[in-house]
């Protein structure tokens, strides 16, 4: 299956997660992934947030920005990948002047009983 991200408009999320501002995204979905070109303007942030029954890869395709990972924070640019294991907490932040683009893939996982 392929996603052309070029045919699809950005979708507005404003506070997303309890975050700054609004995330821009062109997401896939279906009940075991969630796969997400996003951007960050600015000033704009994904709110802290912890990853109870999933994980998260977030590939970092253009500009600056970093990273709240279990309350130390990291600094990314593009070429970075940011990881957040299941059970873990984070949060994505644009510190810069400039926009910050991403790929993101959100796997489900198997809760244990």
């Amino acid at each position: 299956m392929n996603f052309n991200y070029h045919e699809q408009e950005y979708e507005e999320f404003p506070n997303f997660k309890g975050g700054e501002k609004s995330l821009y995204a062109k997401m896939f979905h279906d009940e075991k992934n969630r796969i997400i070109y996003g951007k960050l303007i600015p000033g704009a942030s994904i709110g802290v947030h912890t990853h109870e029954t999933n994980s998260e890869i977030i590939y970092i395709t253009k500009g600056t920005g970093r990273v709240l990972m279990d309350g130390e924070y990291e600094k990314l640019e593009a070429g970075m990948c940011h990881y957040c294991p299941k059970g873990h907490t984070h949060s994505l932040m644009n510190d810069s002047d400039a926009e910050l683009e991403f790929f993101a893939v959100v796997p489900e996982q198997n809760q244990l009983s």
